[in-house]
């Protein structure tokens, strides 16, 4: 698939110059029309003709299966969530924490990254520490020394201020060196760029495919190290948690499974599984070199005095300084072009593969009439 018949496949680009996918990608035709017939399927044949239960179960274990394939690891290592939040959570709430156990973050992290410590603060006594960026680039110094004595570090594979990379693997070493487990918060990644889960070495990793995948929302996926699995203790449990609900007692399953629950909807899924084969018909080396190009358009109108973030190509989320965000998205939003405003105090636009050097421009000019 070229990106253009990508394009025209998404009906939310009919009315708008749509450049926010770092929050919510606009989904294609096909993956919606994928996620309404697995629920008309479940809904309207599944209760007559086979188990509802039954056959959920078995879109499920598909999801999982081309999860695995997308991310290069076992199906076993990979469990459903409804998001990458719902997903930090499973984890937060699964470890044996005691008062005084230390998480590092940094400070570029998502709510997700930032209000399940908060809580675990109140409930457990742990403690957070905050690592500095500068940028969008963490202090390898400062980082080395928050971890010395942690029990887990949270951090952002690409960070959604500033759309830097971060160097994953390196950061994972210098925990594991400490003794701490790592959770990555991926989302930003999955759609624009190659997620390898193991060669990153982090205990888990967490995302969704309503982003970068354009996939639905209701479909995240977390992976989760199978000796990590092993010791984790879910608080929460259900009938897809365990081997045999039936059971006078329990048994979790092996692996990632032990953290899904219960009944959810088989739509969102199958959504997300049509929506990795949209971008996998792309390929993302035709999804890097058409961000690519169109971020290095938008940059060039900008100017570096305005720039947030890196010159070069990182990714496909591009921050700009303004003297009142929400006054210039509100402006740019009259003019049927959709950024977003950061709590950083910025501008943040998100070029994907379906967008053009023509919304490129048209971002560019809005900005210059609305500023002059």
């Amino acid at each position: 698939m070229d990106p253009e018949t990508f394009r025209a496949d998404i009906p939310a680009l009919t009315d708008a110059t749509y450049l926010n996918t770092g929050a919510s990608g606009p989904s294609p035709r096909r993956v919606v029309d994928a996620a309404e017939a697995a629920l008309e399927r479940h809904e309207f044949e599944a209760h007559a003709d086979d188990d509802p239960y039954r056959s959920a179960a078995a879109l499920f274990d598909d999801a999982r299966e081309r999860l695995a394939a997308f991310l290069d690891t076992d199906p076993t290592n990979v469990a459903l969530t409804q998001s990458t939040t719902d997903g930090v959570n499973r984890i937060a709430t699964a470890i044996d924490w005691e008062p005084g156990d230390v998480v590092v973050r940094t400070d570029v992290e998502h709510s997700a990254g930032i209000l399940p410590w908060r809580r675990l603060r109140d409930a457990h006594g742990v403690t957070t520490r905050v690592v500095p960026t500068r940028e969008g680039r963490i202090d390898r110094e400062a980082y080395r020394e928050a971890v010395s004595d942690a029990r887990l570090v949270c951090l952002s594979a690409l960070t959604w201020t500033a759309g830097t990379r971060l160097p994953v693997a390196d950061l994972v070493a210098d925990a594991h060196d400490a003794g701490a487990e790592v959770l990555v918060d991926a989302v930003q990644v999955p759609g624009q760029a190659p997620m390898p889960v193991e060669s990153w070495g982090a205990e888990y990793v967490a995302a969704a495919g309503h982003k970068w995948l354009c996939g639905p929302w209701g479909a995240g996926f977390l992976y989760v190290d199978p000796e990590a699995a092993e010791r984790l203790e879910p608080l929460q449990v259900g009938y897809r948690s365990v081997r045999d609900p039936d059971d006078e007692g329990y048994e979790f399953h092996a692996g990632a499974r032990r953290l899904e629950v219960g009944t959810v909807s088989p739509g969102p899924h199958a959504g997300l599984i049509e929506a990795i084969d949209v971008v996998e018909e792309i390929g993302l080396d035709a999804i890097r070199s058409r961000i690519e190009t169109l971020t290095d358009r938008f940059k060039a109108g900008i100017g570096d005095d305005r720039l947030v973030g890196p010159r070069e190509y990182e990714s496909g989320l591009v921050a700009v300084e303004s003297d009142d965000p929400a006054a210039l998205v509100a402006a740019l939003g009259e003019r049927d072009v959709v950024v977003r405003a950061l709590p950083t105090g910025t501008v943040r636009a998100s070029f994907h593969v379906f967008n053009t050097a023509a919304d490129v421009d048209r971002l560019l000019d809005a900005m210059a009439e609305i500023e002059s």
